[in-house]
């Protein structure tokens, strides 16, 4: 995309930028250092840089040490600040939902005239594809298995009854439903209102605007981009080593168990050999671009997804599925606020539900959400807050809700009517072969297990693209387009990170970085909310002014111009009638 896309339309440009625009001279990027192929913020970059190499030097020398340390921080975190997560996303769900149903809903991303970069079905893909596609895969069928045998005692369901198997799809609808996406929604609304809307750069300083102003390019600045580029390595790296541990007992399963021809080794080593692999695939997407790789293979993503779910939803147990689909859905909806709430302090032991999975999603949706969140802003110029709010937050969560009754629902068919083979491996190889332990149990069990071990692959290429893209815009001072080697450094950078705490403590050492990184980071979400509330109320503020109302008279006037208010009479889109390509056209 081009420096002027960047800035929306061209008749409302300059309008944009005299009305709406902060009084700054100030440009996205102005004191970068560019040297050998980079183009890099000359604070943010070494000292990212520079933490990052100590973190890996540390792990490596400690070993063992560093993995009991681990063990005890994520336990640590998990038991003393869980009520704050479980509070802070609660209230980031009720802000999003004010900023959409409020009278700022109406207010277009990018200024009146900005339209629609993606059409609506790529937009979907990409921020799906971004947002949780390796972990969907990971633990559709683990997790509600898990909760078949441990029922959450907030359900009070004794284990391996219906009963427990309905609490089970609850719970998981739970932590991957509307909270998890208010997170991402929340984070990618106001990053891309202050980056489209206001002209500033396009990383997490810039949300802080109306509370430092000019300061953001200072320490303060520099302070809340760092933080942001660990959460951010940092979640992306758990979400890479949950997907290569599954890709590496995906192959080991289906070549050795079910079709008894190639023993796949398993284990660290083999991962991370896996990792390298895969990451060199990645660097080839996104050295493409965001149109040329990320877009295209977010898109193969969906349709691959849609293949191994009509697949399963056909052979598999159909209304068992969509029975358990409803009924999940009302135990859900019903339970959602409580569940919001629940923290295990009061009462008998919680079976670890709110620390050992609540606590850990929690802290796991927020280290990721600088990532996904400024991916989504970077993708939805041209969207109202209504229409992102309604995308970002409903549709995907829905869809997760039906992924989860499909693969969960089979599971527990399984489990309940079946042979209870899928939950016997379960327990006896562990949550990384659940999945494949399920399709075994369908006809053409070996060629769908192939087709899901493709799957997390391609989405552990878009992650990591998408994750490249995103370090990118925050090592880069805010600029949208960064050179090709910065892009594929930082590929190679997630690689190595989440190969050094695969070695160094495993899947609790990768749980335990998204964690401990989430808890500084939700401070600065619960801050952002009331940045992003002041920059609302004064762009609301703006298009009901009577300096704003001259000027779109003076627009009426022109021929070549098409003016749209709605009902209160407020613009929301400036167009020229004359330009007839539509909206979102990729």
């Amino acid at each position: 995309m081009s420096d002027s896309d960047d800035k929306g339309g061209g008749m409302s440009d300059g309008l944009q930028v005299e009305l709406f625009h902060p009084e700054s001279d100030r440009e996205p990027g102005d004191t970068n250092i560019q040297a050998a192929g980079f183009d890099v913020h000359p604070v943010v970059f070494p000292v990212a840089l520079a933490i990052i190499a100590l973190f890996i030097a540390v792990t490596i020398l400690l070993g063992d040490t560093a993995s009991s340390a681990y063990t005890w921080l994520f336990n640590t975190i998990g038991e003393t600040f869980g009520w704050f997560y479980l509070l802070a996303v609660n209230v980031f769900i009720i802000m999003l939902l004010y900023f959409a149903f409020s009278k700022y809903g109406k207010i277009k991303i990018g200024g009146v005239e900005a339209e629609k970069e993606f059409s609506d079905f790529s937009w979907m893909a990409m921020l799906f594809s971004a947002g949780m596609g390796i972990g969907l895969m990971f633990f559709s069928v683990s997790e509600p298995l898990y909760y078949f045998q441990n029922p959450p005692s907030f359900f009070g369901a004794e284990a391996g009854t219906g009963a427990a198997a309905s609490a089970a799809i609850a719970q998981t609808f739970f932590h991957w439903g509307f909270h998890p996406w208010a997170v991402y929604g929340l984070v990618g609304l106001g990053l891309a209102f202050f980056s489209f809307n206001r002209g500033l750069p396009l990383t997490f300083r810039s949300i802080f605007w109306p509370l430092l102003g000019e300061r953001i390019y200072g320490w303060p600045g520099h302070i809340i981009d760092l933080v942001t580029v660990f959460a951010t390595l940092f979640g992306l790296s758990t979400s890479l080593g949950l997907g290569v541990a599954q890709v590496n007992t995906g192959l080991s399963y289906v070549g050795g168990d079910m079709l008894g021809a190639v023993s796949v080794p398993t284990g660290t080593w083999p991962q991370v050999a896996l990792i390298a692999g895969i990451t060199l695939i990645a660097t080839l997407s996104v050295a493409a671009g965001l149109d040329g790789g990320v877009k295209r293979l977010s898109t193969l993503n969906l349709y691959l997804m849609f293949a191994l779910l009509g697949f399963l939803v056909v052979v598999g147990p159909t209304v068992y599925i969509f029975g358990t689909w409803v009924e999940g859905l009302g135990a859900y909806f019903g339970n959602i606020l409580a569940l919001g709430f629940f923290t295990g302090t009061l009462g008998e032991a919680a079976n670890g539900t709110p620390t050992a999975w609540t606590v850990f999603y929690w802290g796991w949706w927020i280290a990721w959400s600088p990532f996904v969140g400024m991916f989504i802003a970077r993708i939805s110029k041209g969207r109202s807050v209504r229409e992102f709010v309604l995308g970002v937050l409903f549709l995907p969560s829905l869809f997760s809700t039906l992924w989860l009754s499909v693969f969960g629902g089979s599971a527990l068919f399984n489990s309940l009517v079946g042979n209870g083979q899928a939950l016997a491996t379960y327990n006896d190889v562990g949550q990384t072969v659940a999945m494949f332990a399920l399709l075994e149990q369908f006809p053409l069990g070996v060629v769908s297990g192939l087709l899901a071990t493709l799957l997390v692959v391609t989405f552990f290429v878009t992650s990591s693209d998408s994750g490249s893209l995103v370090i990118d815009h925050l090592t880069s001072g805010g600029k949208h387009d960064v050179p090709r080697t910065q892009r594929i450094f930082w590929a190679l950078t997630e690689g190595l990170v989440a190969s050094i705490l695969l070695i160094g403590g495993g899947l609790t050492a990768l749980q335990t970085a998204a964690i401990t990184t989430g808890l500084p980071f939700a401070f600065i979400l619960c801050l952002m909310c009331y940045t992003v509330y002041l920059g609302l109320d004064n762009e609301y503020q703006i298009l009901e002014s009577e300096e704003f109302a001259e000027t779109i008279q003076d627009l009426s006037e022109r021929e070549d111009v098409d003016v749209v208010t709605a009902g209160d009479q407020m613009v929301t889109d400036i167009s020229d009638p004359s330009d007839d390509t539509p909206a979102g056209t990729d």
